[in-house]
C-alpha cells in the first residue's frame, strides 16, 4: 500500500496580516497531483490542519473541497488527526458523514481507545493495514493537573501519561502483529532531539513548544516497537527522530514564519 504521511497545513494561516489562501491552495493541487502521479491510497494528515480553532470560512472550504477531489484520485483511505491548533469540536462534525467516504478523522483522543484503531481493507475485504490514531493528548486524556506539583513533576507526569497512552493502544493492536499485519500510528508532540526553528527556540514561533515550559519531550525509544511507522505532526522541519527511520515528522507544507525560509518544503 503506498501511503503520504503529511502534517501541519495550518490552513486558515496569515503572515504579517497577509492572508496564505493561494499558497496552501497550490500545496493542495500539487498534493492532489503526486498522489494521483504515484498511485497512492492512504493519506494521513498528522494534525493541524487548521491554524487556529476557529479558521476562515474560504480555509474550511479549501479543506472540504479537497477531501472531496480526492474520491477523483488512487486515493481510498484518509487518516485525519486534531493538533494543537485544531478546535475536536470542527473536527469531528463531519466524522460520521466522513466515515461513509473512507475517510477517517479522530479530533480527539476516544474514551474508548479501540475506537481509534482503523482497519484497512483491500477489495477483497482482507485487512492490509492497521492505523492507530493518536492525536495531540490534552490535559483532560494524560491527567496531568494536580494541585502543588512542581514543574519537573508535571514535566514527568505528561512524559508518563503519553508512553502510557501508545502502551495502551500498543496492547490493542497485538492480535494483528500476530498476523504480521503492519500497524502505522500517528502523533502530534514534541519528540525529543527534534529540529526545531530559531523562532521557535525564542518560544515565538507558530510551532511553539506543545506543552508549557519545553514539558512532555518524547524520546524515540519510548514508542513501543510494535509500530511499523509512527507518522509525526507538531514541528515544522521535515526529519527523523533518533536516527529511526520508521519516526519521521513530515514538516509543514510551505514556511509558516520567516526562521522557516531556509527549511527544505514539498
Amino acid at each position: 500500500m503506498n501511503i503520504i504521511h503529511t502534517a501541519d497545513w495550518h490552513l486558515g494561516q496569515k503572515l504579517l496580516n497577509k492572508s496564505r489562501e493561494k499558497e496552501h491552495q497550490h500545496f493542495l493541487d500539487w498534493l492532489l497531483a503526486q498522489i494521483q502521479k504515484e498511485n497512492i491510497e492512504l493519506l494521513i494528515v498528522a494534525g493541524d490542519i487548521f491554524d487556529t480553532g476557529n479558521p476562515p470560512n474560504y480555509a474550511r472550504k479549501q479543506y472540504y473541497n479537497f477531501i472531496a477531489d480526492l474520491k477523483k484520485t488512487s486515493c481510498t483511505h484518509v487518516l485525519i488527526i486534531g493538533g494543537n491548533h485544531d478546535s475536536i469540536r470542527l473536527l469531528e462534525t463531519s466524522k460520521n458523514i466522513l466515515q461513509f467516504l473512507n475517510v477517517y478523522v479522530v479530533g480527539g483522543a476516544s474514551q474508548n481507545k479501540s475506537d481509534d484503531i482503523f482497519e484497512i481493507k483491500n477489495h477483497d475485504g482482507k485487512i492490509e493495514l492497521v492505523l492507530c490514531a493518536i492525536p495531540f493528548l490534552r490535559d483532560r486524556d494524560l491527567m496531568t493537573a494536580m494541585a502543588g506539583e512542581s514543574a519537573l513533576e508535571r514535566e514527568n507526569r505528561i512524559v508518563e501519561g503519553i508512553k502510557n497512552h501508545y502502551l495502551a493502544i500498543k496492547e490493542l493492536i497485538l492480535p494483528y502483529k500476530k498476523q504480521n499485519i503492519p500497524v502505522v500510528a500517528t502523533g502530534h508532540l514534541f519528540a525529543q532531539g527534534a529540529d526545531v526553528s530559531d523562532k521557535e527556540k525564542e518560544k515565538d514561533s507558530a510551532e511553539k513548544d506543545i506543552y508549557i515550559g519545553n514539558l512532555g519531550k518524547i524520546k524515540a525509544e519510548n514508542f513501543p516497537s510494535e509500530f511499523d511507522y509512527i507518522a509525526l505532526g507538531h514541528i515544522h522541519k521535515q526529519q527523523i527522530i533518533d536516527k529511526n527511520p520508521f519516526i519521521r515528522y513530515s514538516g509543514s507544507p510551505i514556511p509558516l514564519s520567516f526562521s522557516e525560509k531556509n527549511d527544505q518544503k514539498v
